[in-house]
């Protein structure tokens, strides 16, 4: 019998073999590596998207606005409250007759992080807790600044003459807005001698301002938009002589 050598170039050695196996292990555990950093940052990008989608869901994007006023307040200033829960979002949460949303566009996971773990809510805060380490949205410093705003200002007519003492009983303020419960509500004020008023405990919105001359019901009206933790400042002159 022949015995014939192997030459190299008819295949690998085993050595040879090893370390190409090693080698292709190292570059796939780097692979793996770099994929799973892609997803977690995918994921955390998605999350805080998310998260900025439902805050504005909540009280509104303040960068939207329509005849210089702000135009976008959001749940907030549709219902005076805030929502119980995230699902109040996409659906009425009591058959609120000012609830005006969908206030999401997202489908069946607006309510989970990226990880796939629901959002915890607290009315202020919204946290994704998926990544291992919380990512919280704000929805604002507190409640109050959402939901208890003032409103002062001064009413004269048109000659920019004021009420006087004899005429502030005349001169009624009229404040209509979300009263928290799916409907509306209005604050009464009358004006001093001087034509000052004002309103507390307003939530946030686009709401309507009614001055009224009681004695002939003539009236003029103005929108107001009351931003968060705000003192909103409001001249009303009528439009015609009263006195």
């Amino acid at each position: 019998m022949i015995m014939r050598k192997l030459n190299s170039s008819s295949g690998f050695t085993l050595i040879e073999l090893v370390i190409i196996i090693i080698i292709i292990g190292i570059i796939t555990a780097v692979a793996m590596v770099n994929m799973t950093s892609s997803f977690d940052t995918a994921k955390h990008e998605h999350t805080k998207a998310e998260l900025d989608a439902l805050a504005f869901a909540i009280v509104g994007n303040p960068a939207l606005y329509t005849n210089g006023a702000r135009s976008d307040f959001g749940y907030v200033g549709d219902i005076g409250s805030l929502p119980p829960d995230l699902a109040a979002l996409v659906s009425n949460p009591g058959g609120y007759a000012t609830w005006a949303g969908p206030y999401l566009e997202s489908g069946p996971g607006y309510n989970q992080d990226g990880w796939g773990v629901n959002y915890m809510y607290s009315g202020t805060t919204i946290r994704s807790s998926g990544s291992g380490a919380n990512i919280d949205k704000m929805v604002a410093a507190s409640s109050l600044s959402l939901l208890s705003n003032s409103v002062t200002g001064y009413l004269v007519d048109a000659s920019s003459t004021m009420p006087g003492a004899v005429y502030k009983d005349s001169l009624a303020l009229r404040l209509t807005f979300p009263d928290g419960s799916g409907a509306m509500t209005t604050a009464v004020t009358m004006v001093d001698a001087k034509g000052n008023f004002s309103f507390s405990g307003i939530p946030i919105g686009n709401h309507r301002l009614t001055a009224v001359y009681l004695p002939d019901n003539d009236s003029t009206t103005i929108s107001i938009s009351i931003t968060p933790a705000s003192v909103t400042k409001i001249d009303i002159v009528f439009p015609h002589d009263l006195w």
